[in-house]
């Protein structure tokens, strides 16, 4: 086997690629209809999407989608706008308008393929009427900051919405809508890609300011009388409008630690996947795993090494400090808080859209020495994670894990390897 270090690299590596649409998404492609062809979307992946169907694609097509600022690709006949995430900015409400102006006056030979990845929520930034996105902004960001998990995120930002919840589908009606989903949620519930912009929801407005109350979220009067009186509910269950919804799942997060596990298999080191669907606190979700890890280590369960410990899921963070954050690397710093630098474990995490939080860092790698190079800089996992600042400590290493963006999101990879 390779070093420890450049093997968790080709892990992920190889969980990357297997997220590409590139790779998946043509077999997914519905019949060309007798009419037109219309395709938007939104997310982290929007571009590639956009691309892959231009590829593949046998007849006309137009269209626009929206994704993350530095994640654009080059396409000729859908056009890639780009937009702030995760705090929505202008940008995405003028594609979100522009996308309801494209399935307007559609007919029911007309077709509207919807690419939806990860990110969307926030650039599809389209307030309900009577809100703007000053409103959208307050609440988005102290969401971010509140530990909510993704379900109770989306649940609120439905709410808030013109177009999430069920609404850009309604607004296709009649057209038939195929919609192409990367899922970067657990469980790849289509409700929470991007906020299910095309499938009915059945949450409430109710809902949404239950989950604002739970994580004491202060929000302008015009969103509280906006859920109060019901106007942001969304488009319900046996809507005529969206009696036949068709999402179509072209990459899952199981999907790329698969491919991780068969990379590893291959080389020698028994892969176990846990879950690709762990949520919770990030430095909760290092502690558990660091027991994990000591007990293959010590007993050889629940495997013998050498193997590799694969997950994937969406933990959340809790800010505390004013540290740089990141999921990811909140995680590791937990780990290594715990596992206290044994020899045989190393471990990598990071966010398969090639940003974790709000740095143009993917991830980082903790290796067994990192708490004696760590000391040496004055550096340490307690403090920095009472800060919240993963990336400061692991780019001080020169632990990092920097990617750009990989134009594609299945969320969180995290591969503890104990040899």
């Amino acid at each position: 086997m390779v070093k420890p270090g450049d093997f968790l690299r080709q892990l992920f590596a190889a969980a990357v690629a297997a997220a590409d649409p590139a790779v998946s998404l043509s077999r997914h492609l519905p019949d060309p209809p007798r009419g037109r062809t219309v395709v938007v979307g939104a997310g982290k992946a929007a571009a590639s999407m956009a691309r892959a169907v231009e590829v593949a694609w046998p007849g006309e097509l137009s269209g626009l989608v929206v994704t993350r600022y530095g994640h654009g690709a080059p396409t000729q006949r859908i056009e890639v706008v780009e937009a702030g995430h995760p705090v929505p900015n202008a940008a995405g409400e003028t594609a979100a308008r522009s996308i309801l102006d494209r399935v307007a006056g559609l007919d029911a030979g007309d077709l509207v393929i919807c690419l939806i990845s990860g990110g969307g929520s926030a650039l599809l930034s389209l307030p309900a009427p009577g809100l703007t996105l000053a409103d959208k902004q307050a609440v988005n960001r102290a969401l971010l900051k509140s530990g909510a998990d993704i379900g109770e995120m989306n649940c609120v930002r439905r709410h808030l919405s013109a177009i999430k919840g069920g609404r850009l589908a309604a607004a296709c009606h009649p057209a038939k809508v195929v919609t192409l989903l990367i899922s970067d949620t657990p469980g790849d519930d289509p409700l929470d890609i991007a906020s299910g912009p095309t499938v009915p929801d059945p949450t409430t407005c109710a809902e949404a300011l239950a989950i604002l109350a739970r994580y004491r979220i202060e929000i302008p009067a015009s969103v509280r009388a906006h859920l109060e009186s019901g106007a942001g509910e969304s488009v319900k269950p046996g809507d005529p409008r969206l009696d036949k919804p068709d999402p179509r799942m072209v990459a899952t997060p199981l999907m790329a630690l698969e491919a991780a596990a068969d990379l590893a298999r291959r080389a020698g080191v028994a892969p176990l996947i846990l879950s690709d669907a762990i949520e919770g606190e990030a430095r909760e979700v290092g502690r558990v795993m660091a027991g994990i890890a000591r007990s293959v280590a010590a007993h050889g369960l629940p495997l013998a090494a050498p193997c590799v410990l694969l997950s994937g899921g969406e933990t959340t963070v809790t800010i505390r400090g004013a540290g740089r954050g990141g999921r990811n690397v909140e995680f590791l710093l937990a780990l290594g808080a715990e596992l206290a630098g044994p020899p045989c474990i190393h471990a990598l995490a990071g966010d398969i859209d090639g940003v974790d939080g709000i740095d143009e860092i993917a991830g980082a790698i903790l290796r067994p020495d990192t708490p004696t190079r760590a000391a040496a800089l004055g550096l340490s996992f307690r403090t920095s994670l009472d800060r919240n600042d993963g990336h400061g400590f692991f780019e001080a290493l020169g632990d990092a894990v920097i990617t750009g963006p990989t134009l594609t999101n299945v969320n969180d990879f995290r591969a503890i390897l104990i040899v």
